[in-house]
């Protein structure tokens, strides 16, 4: 399995990579290292190993370049930076030297301090005019970049001409940052000489497609599958950059045509992927459903309280939000809302609670005087999201208007349905549909606050309302991730059943020894391996929402010289296929 983030803030792979473990495939699991060193671990009896992933490619000389045309005055990208905190380090000298200088002459009257101000009269006067002029060169910086980000007319230019003479392979000039992977998880994917690649989502499937080319070359058979998370066309860019989004198009529409079998996350989704490629038949809907174990609870872990943890009773009604802390998240909604609605408090779990986005939203809790009723709070483990929400009256889904907020019912909502919440959710059309239907909660107008008011009022004044739709038959049975890993298990068989050594079902006593609960880092095979890291690296929509320009200044090299991971050779049970 290839995956291009950190594995620990995905709960679809983690999934994913443990119920395949248990069905009795040999399973290791490719992820990038936030941190650029390797690490390795076990998720039940799936290893783990993350990969450096250098990007250099991801930082074109074009990056580094000042806009000459629309701002000739502007600092090179990565100096504006450096100026500032020059500067700012300037009038701080001045400002300490102004104390000093009255220290050293604490009486005198006026005119010791007329002495004082005119010794210190032309430097703080430089001070001012370099800040000035600071400050217009950055401001030159930040319109020209922001320019470039919306599309200049070279670069439009640019983005037609690849297009036209590669047409799909475009993206090799468009967009190079994306061999940035291949060179990570390549060579290392033709070492496991694996007999079937599922490449979750659209920057991985280029690297198993190419893994699959070069294994026919070698005369092996390898079978792709292609887990789309999201449709690519409707992605907000995670750059800034109006060559992103047509490179990483065509890219996918390259190696597209080299699965075996797709995946995806909703049957709109699977419908939209397939005229879009020209697919035989509709993906596969594996939905991102909770564990059913997950939804109990482990008796033998301790679940940390939501309550204990914003700090209030059972009795004070509380709305939940899980999920990634962006604008478009519609999380602006539910902050505006608390002034209308007394003594309602709101819970934010979110993967950065100090990132900046949720200080923002600090901010303007405290500008409408509503502070102590915000509480943003971090991601617990997957395995004990549903428990710990359990403890809200109400799970709210504020989605703004986008392409993919449309068309899939995402984590958070079957999260919130196996808690038992009644559910808040915007007028997005698949899950808005979907809650009507089971009547298990209210709809509201996207980025409306006053119908968001409303909702929520209706589904705390009567709750037992809106939790009887859970016990409708069948309905949260299907909504489980084990009823969609029996159709993945179902998916990987067919894939190999013509295969010589593969058996009608695997032989489930031959899986590795270490299924269980996810394991630490294995210190013993990765020694280099930091099992404390933060591994989620941020949710991409965290990364994209900002809004704010990219200065070309880029992510630091990583120059250090790392060993690759190297996994355990193990030994192929009998019975077992590696996956």
């Amino acid at each position: 399995m290839l995956v291009c983030n950190g594995v620990t803030g995905d709960s679809r792979v983690q999934k994913t990579a443990r119920s395949a473990a248990e069905a009795g495939w040999e399973v290791t699991l490719l992820g990038r290292s936030p941190d650029g060193r390797a690490a390795s671990w076990w998720i039940g009896g799936a290893q783990v190993r993350l990969l450096p992933v250098p990007t250099p490619l991801e930082r074109p000389p074009r990056t580094a370049r000042r806009p000459l045309l629309s701002g000739p005055l502007a600092y090179r990208p990565g100096t504006a930076a450096y100026r500032t905190r020059l500067v700012q380090a300037w009038r701080d000298e001045l400002r300490t030297r102004r104390a000093a200088l009255a220290a050293a002459d604490p009486g005198g009257g006026a005119l010791a301090r007329g002495r004082r101000a005119a010794r210190l009269a032309l430097p703080r006067a430089a001070a001012r005019l370099a800040r000035r002029w600071v400050g217009f060169r950055t401001r030159q910086l930040d319109k020209g970049v922001g320019r470039r980000a919306a599309g200049t007319l070279a670069d439009r230019a640019a983005v037609v001409l690849w297009q036209r003479v590669l047409r799909e392979r475009c993206w090799r000039g468009l967009w190079p940052g994306l061999y940035d992977f291949e060179l990570a998880y390549g060579r290392v994917v033709d070492e496991l000489r694996p007999d079937l690649i599922h490449a979750h989502d659209f920057r991985m499937l280029g690297v198993g497609a190419r893994a699959k080319i070069r294994a026919a070359a070698e005369g092996r058979a390898v079978k792709l599958v292609w887990d789309a998370h999201e449709f690519l066309p409707g992605v907000r860019p995670w750059h800034n950059d109006v060559r992103w989004l047509p490179a990483h198009l065509a890219h996918e529409a390259e190696y597209a045509p080299y699965a075996d079998a797709a995946v995806t996350v909703s049957a709109g989704l699977a419908a939209l992927l397939r005229r879009r490629h020209g697919l035989r038949a509709d993906p596969v809907v594996v939905l991102n459903a909770p564990e059913a174990r997950a939804t109990r609870g482990d008796p033998d872990e301790k679940v940390p309280g939501l309550r204990a943890l914003c700090g209030i009773g059972p009795d004070v009604p509380l709305v939940v939000y899980s999920g990634a802390a962006a604008p478009q998240r519609g999380l602006g909604t539910m902050v505006e809302a608390l002034p209308r609605l007394p003594g309602v408090h709101t819970a934010l779990v979110v993967p950065k609670p100090a990132a900046g986005y949720p200080k923002q939203l600090r901010e303007r809790a405290a500008r409408l005087g509503v502070a102590e009723r915000l509480h943003i709070l971090p991601y617990v483990p997957y395995q004990q999201v549903v428990p710990f929400l359990a403890e809200a009256d109400a799970g709210a889904i504020p989605l703004h208007h986008w392409p993919n907020h449309e068309i899939a019912l995402i984590t958070k909502f079957f999260e919130y349905a196996h808690a038992r919440l009644p559910l808040v959710v915007s007028d997005v059309e698949t899950m808005a549909a979907t809650t009507r239907e089971t009547g298990q909660g209210e709809v509201f107008r996207a980025e409306d606050t006053a119908d968001y008011v409303r909702a929520v009022r209706a589904v705390l004044a009567d709750p037992e309302r809106y939790r009887a739709a859970y016990a409708r038959p069948g309905l949260l049975e299907r909504w489980t991730w084990e009823a969609q890993a029996h159709t993945l298990d179902a998916l990987y068989t067919g894939l190999l059943h013509d295969r010589p050594d593969r058996p009608d079902r695997p032989d489930r006593s031959a899986r590795p020894a270490r299924a269980g609960r996810a394991q630490e880092p294995d210190r013993t095979d990765q020694p280099e391996g930091d099992g404390n890291a933060d591994l989620c690296g941020g949710a991409r929509e965290d990364r994209a929402a900002t809004g704010r320009a990219v200065r070309g200044q880029g992510a630091p090299g990583d120059g250090r010289g790392h060993r690759r991971a190297r996994g355990r050779e193990r030994q192929r049970g009998p019975g077992t296929v590696p996956g």
